[in-house]
């Protein structure tokens, strides 16, 4: 394996799930890490930044690390409480989220780790605390380049596009790609629109799913949301997440040429995960596309080259 690759750590969403009968994709929720040589970027901290904290304090080549919030949610940041470089004095941790500064940052983060939630405070933590600061919309940690961009979701929440190795990594662990669609169809069937307003709801809409695809055009790899089954999406539209046929399809659009189907649902067994699969490779095949596609599994390992 290359000294670049991505690693799935947490590929549930919404809450743990440590069934038997989830174990072949895991049952942590979201975190995943990139590492370019010894510059290790870690996307989210949910309860899968767990294992992966005590992976790195097995080794003593590398004292440094990012983590990339996309937001704030319980399960992306249920792990931190419990990441041990954080509390190891020779470590550094450089941090990135949403928030209009460093200060709202650290304050979103300390949240969680104060009573009544938790009994130990980011005031404890040991290692050396820093924060990443965007230059022209964008940010840099060693060679990876990392762009910022915001998604569909409840509260402001990020997407990541990645730059590491030659190749491009778009993250995107939460994101309603018909968010706009449903409130625009409800409107097209109304009987009072007149030729022109119709025309105008048809542009937005066509407006919107052409925007939507943007950062993830001609990514090598795309990590994203894949959540509900369309009998679940219809009865939890509007809270942030997609169908698993919406980003397959948006994947196909954006001539994405490898999609890992992640943030799955932690009530959905391995062998519903599996058929949910079967059914994604059916709808690539018919459309004619190349797109290659899997369900992201926890100790999944993307090899990037270089």
């Amino acid at each position: 394996m290359s000294p670049c690759y991505v690693r799935f750590w947490g590929v549930r969403g919404s809450y743990p799930a440590p069934f038997a009968t989830h174990m072949r994709a895991g049952g942590n929720t979201s975190c995943v890490e990139v590492r370019c040589g010894d510059h290790i970027l870690i996307c989210d901290a949910g309860s899968g930044i767990i294992p992966l904290g005590e992976a790195l304090m097995d080794q003593d080549r590398v004292r440094e690390l990012a983590i990339l919030m996309t937001h704030y949610h319980w399960d992306h940041i249920s792990g931190l409480p419990f990441f041990q470089p954080a509390f190891t004095p020779s470590w550094t941790l450089r941090l990135f989220g949403p928030g209009k500064n460093e200060v709202e940052v650290a304050e979103a983060i300390a949240q969680q780790m104060r009573a009544p939630y938790f009994p130990v405070e980011t005031e404890t933590w040991l290692a050396d605390i820093d924060y990443l600061r965007p230059s022209n919309g964008y940010i840099e940690h060693g060679p990876i380049r990392i762009q910022p961009f915001n998604v569909h979701h409840p509260g402001t929440t990020f997407g990541y596009r990645l730059e590491v190795a030659g190749r491009n990594v778009v993250y995107v662990s939460d994101n309603e790609l018909l968010f706009l669609d449903d409130p625009i169809d409800r409107r097209l069937v109304e009987h009072d629109l007149d030729a022109g307003e119709h025309e105008l709801l048809l542009r937005m809409k066509e407006e919107e799913k052409w925007s939507s695809l943007q950062p993830f055009l001609n990514a090598d790899v795309l990590i994203h949301d894949a959540q509900y089954t369309p009998e679940d999406y219809a009865r939890k539209r509007g809270w942030g997440h997609s169908c698993y046929i919406d980003t397959v399809n948006c994947a196909i659009d954006a001539r994405v040429r490898h999609l890992y189907l992640y943030h799955l649902d932690p009530s959905y067994p391995d062998a519903r995960l599996d058929s949910l699969h079967h059914d994604a490779l059916r709808i690539i095949r018919e459309r004619g596309s190349s797109l290659r596609c899997d369900m992201a599994r926890e100790g999944m390992i993307i090899d990037l080259g270089g």
